[in-house]
C-alpha cells in the first residue's frame, strides 16, 4: 500500500522516512520506553526495529481501523457504568461469572492510554522501561486476582469458537500482547489471575441487509496467559539495541523483502 504523508488538515507533508523526536532513539545512557507493540516488531524482524528504534528509519504509518476503535471506545463506556456501581457486566453474568466485576483503581485510565500513559515496569536494573496498554481490567471478588482483558471485534459468516479463536495462526500476537500485560501488571505487585480474556466482538454477516445497523455476536475467549519466555526475549532485545551492527536482513519479513529488492534495482 502506498501512504501519503498529511498533517490533519490534509495538507501535504514532505516524507522523510526519519524520525526527529530524539525519544524515539536508543540512547544507553538514558532511559527508553518500549512498548508493547514495538516489542513485538522486535519479536517479529530485529532487523526492522534496530532500524526504528536506534537508527531512526521510520516505517510507513498503517491506517486507522475506526470501526475498531470506535467499538472498544463503547465497550469502555459500558464497563466503566458497571465500574461505577462495582456490579457484573452483562458478559460476566452470560458466563457465570457473578464474583467478578470491572476492577476499581485510580490508575485505570492511565493504564488504558496506551499513548500517554500505560502500565510501566523498569526491566530489572536497566534503562529499559517496559510499557502497555491495555483495553481493560476485571476483578475476582472471591480470589482478590486481577484479569487482563483485551477487546477484539471483527466481521465473519462463522460464529466464534472459543477452542478454535486462538489456534488461529493470525491470532498468535494476541497471545503474545496478553502475555506482556499479565507480565507487566505481576511486575507491578498486583495478584494476576492465572486465565485471561479475549472479549471478541464478531460483526455478523449472514444478515439480508444492513438496514443502518451492526449487529455484533459476543464472545468470551479465555487464555491461559505465559510470562516464563519474556524475560530472555528482553534480554535479548537490549543486546540487540546495543550493538554497533545492524541485525540481517530477514526472509519472512515485506519490510526487509521490499528495502532490499529496492536496493538490488539501484545498483544494477
Amino acid at each position: 500500500m502506498i501512504s501519503i504523508n498529511r498533517n490533519n488538515k490534509g495538507e501535504l507533508i514532505e516524507a522523510r522516512g526519519r524520525r526527529v523526536t530524539k525519544s524515539s532513539f536508543y540512547d544507553k545512557d538514558k532511559d527508553f520506553e518500549v512498548s508493547r507493540s514495538k516489542f513485538n516488531d522486535f519479536l517479529l524482524c530485529k532487523r526492522c526495529f534496530y532500524l526504528d528504534r536506534v537508527l531512526g528509519v521510520k516505517v510507513p504509518d498503517m491506517p486507522g481501523w475506526t470501526l475498531n476503535s470506535t467499538v472498544d471506545e463503547l465497550l469502555k463506556k459500558e464497563f466503566d457504568l458497571c465500574r461505577a456501581s462495582q456490579k457484573p457486566h452483562r458478559i460476566m453474568i452470560d458466563n457465570q461469572m457473578d464474583n467478578i466485576v470491572p476492577f476499581q483503581h485510580k490508575e485505570i485510565d492511565k493504564w488504558r492510554d496506551a499513548l500517554r500513559g500505560g502500565i510501566k515496569y523498569r526491566f530489572k536494573e536497566t534503562n529499559i522501561i517496559l510499557k502497555g496498554g491495555v483495553d481493560d481490567i476485571w476483578f475476582n471478588k472471591v480470589t482478590e486476582e486481577v484479569i487482563i482483558v483485551d477487546y477484539k471485534s471483527q466481521a465473519s459468516f462463522y460464529k466464534v469458537s472459543t477452542e478454535g479463536y486462538l489456534s488461529n495462526v493470525f491470532h498468535n500476537s494476541y497471545k503474545i500482547q496478553m502475555d506482556i500485560y499479565a507480565y507487566l501488571f505481576q511486575q507491578n505487585s498486583f495478584r494476576v489471575g492465572d486465565i485471561s480474556y479475549f472479549y471478541v466482538a464478531n460483526c455478523r454477516k449472514d444478515l439480508k441487509a444492513f438496514n443502518s445497523k451492526l449487529v455484533f455476536d459476543e464472545t468470551l475467549v479465555p487464555y491461559l496467559h505465559r510470562t516464563h519466555w519474556i524475560e530472555d526475549k528482553v534480554e535479548e532485545m537490549i543486546s540487540t539495541l546495543n550493538s554497533d551492527c545492524i541485525p540481517p536482513y530477514n526472509s519472512f519479513c515485506q519490510n526487509c523483502a521490499c528495502s532490499k529488492a529496492r536496493i538490488e534495482i539501484e545498483n544494477k
